[in-house]
């Protein structure tokens, strides 16, 4: 009997394309599906033609009409079921930063971390 077991779709959001590429390296190794952005506008458009992004994984430090957090609560608002992964090297995010259920991880991260981080808020996806 065959099982279609569906990963997670993670959208990251980066504006460094260097680091922008490592992260999806290290999330594609991990057999997740990944689509790119380079900022919030970008990644605004996206989710309006895609149906199938189960995780946002964005910068919080960005250039554009919106930083990561702006773009944390404007996914919230508009699609709630996106799980949200936030992150950053320079700016501090407290739990209040985010919306409700989303997570921050501190740049440089690791493979397993993030790839933990995303298991762990898709858990119920």
């Amino acid at each position: 009997m065959k099982t279609d077991i569906k990963l997670p779709v993670v959208l990251i959001v980066e504006d460094d394309l260097l680091i922008r590429l490592d992260a999806v390296d290290m999330i594609k190794a991990a057999g997740f599906e990944t689509i790119e952005a380079n900022g919030a506008d970008e990644a605004i458009a996206i989710l309006e033609r895609r149906r199938d992004i189960t995780v946002l994984f964005t910068d919080v430090q960005m250039p554009g009409s919106m930083d990561g957090l702006r773009l944390a609560a404007a996914v919230r608002d508009r699609w709630p079921p996106i799980k949200i992964i936030a992150t950053s090297g320079m700016t501090k995010v407290g739990p209040d930063d985010l919306p409700s259920g989303g997570r921050f991880i501190r740049k440089p991260y690791s493979a397993q971390g993030i790839l933990e981080v995303i298991r762990d808020v898709s858990a119920g996806t």
